[in-house]
């Protein structure tokens, strides 16, 4: 095993060893965050980083009533189980690969997408991405495990349906959703707006919706671009929270690769429902001025994430990274969101 590897490696144990949520309700980011330091040449720092955050962390929640094939069910979207889940998803994988694990449950969670404001689909990519090019590790299957289950507790459906079948892109289609009347509200009772925001239903299905799977694909990177550029000139409306309009949809695009095809098109639905509430709920009426930077590379970019430290910025900015590469010429609009999280963001607030 070489060092980097052996560093994310330990860092995903010594992070296994803590609950996935803390003070109540933070979701716990260190899988997600010391994954994006490993991969973008930041090894060197995790565990100085690790040092910092693991402060704040929690121990394990305790156990309840062992979770089976027979009684999942009625231990889906319970935050109190989660435990439970971790133990029954640790098992899945060790008893079946993890594909196929992942491919079973994918479905069952979609739905609950909204659950602990994206975090858990957003662990999930970071674990997909960590098998897929890094390679199957004890540490990395579990971690695998970790976020299932994370996200099977932690399962909450949007209280609107929402159905594409207008003829909008995504960055035209983010820029016309409505807003909620209350956006200092919480998370949850952000999401309970929508509903009753006049035109926003309608405005959610003006994007066209996907021609099979392929179309889906593509659609998905278009939001996740469209999403990181949205956060340059209105991430100010919540630093944070915003941050996961473009990282939940890049959980997903991640995740596509081991997913059947026949799963991709609602894998986009849900990717563009997300994204669409958050951005309704948080996102300001007028954006910010324009950023002004020197040329920098996406590796100098990244450098400054991880100096900063928090791990929101880091997750923004490990993706504007994916959209500065999907273009031979790269791609300002998306490293400058990410210096702006960098602005934005104050360490450690949430």
């Amino acid at each position: 095993m070489d060092t980097t590897s052996g560093t994310l490696d330990e860092a995903l144990e010594r992070l296994h060893a803590t609950g996935p949520e803390f003070n109540g309700f933070l979701s716990n980011h260190g899988p997600m965050a010391v994954e994006a330091l490993v991969r973008h040449g930041q090894a060197r720092t995790v565990h100085r980083w690790l040092d910092v955050y693991a402060t704040h962390l929690e121990d394990v929640p305790s156990t309840r009533t062992t979770i089976t094939d027979a009684n999942w069910q009625e231990a889906l979207g319970d935050p109190r189980r989660v435990t439970d889940w971790t133990a029954y998803l640790t098992r899945q994988v060790a008893e079946r690969p993890w594909r196929e694990v992942l491919a079973e449950w994918w479905p069952r969670l979609l739905p609950g997408i909204a659950g602990a404001a994206t975090h858990p689909v957003i662990r999930v990519g970071h674990a997909v991405r960590t098998l897929l090019e890094q390679g199957e590790e004890e540490p990395r299957i579990a971690e695998l495990a970790h976020a299932i289950g994370y996200w099977a507790a932690r399962h909450t459906t949007l209280p609107v349906s929402v159905r594409p079948s207008g003829t909008t892109a995504p960055d035209d289609a983010l820029a016309a959703l409505p807003h909620v009347a209350n956006q200092q509200a919480s998370v949850i009772d952000g999401l309970a707006q929508l509903p009753g925001t006049a035109g926003w239903l309608a405005a959610a299905e003006s994007l066209r919706a996907p021609q099979g799977p392929d179309d889906a694909r593509d659609q998905l990177t278009a939001l996740v671009r469209a999403a990181t550029h949205r956060y340059l000139d209105y991430g100010h409306g919540h630093a944070v929270l915003l941050v996961h309009a473009a990282t939940a949809p890049n959980a997903i695009l991640r995740t596509l690769p081991v997913l059947p095809r026949e799963l991709w098109v609602a894998s986009f639905g849900a990717a563009w429902a997300a994204s669409a509430a958050l951005t309704s709920v948080y996102s300001p009426d007028e954006p910010l001025p324009p950023l002004k930077a020197g040329p920098l590379s996406p590796e100098e970019v990244f450098e400054r994430a991880a100096a900063h430290g928090d791990e929101h910025a880091i997750k923004l900015t490990d993706t504007a990274l994916d959209v500065a590469s999907w273009t031979a010429d790269g791609d300002d609009r998306a490293l400058l969101a990410a210096l702006r999280s960098l602005d934005l963001i104050t360490p450690g607030e949430g």
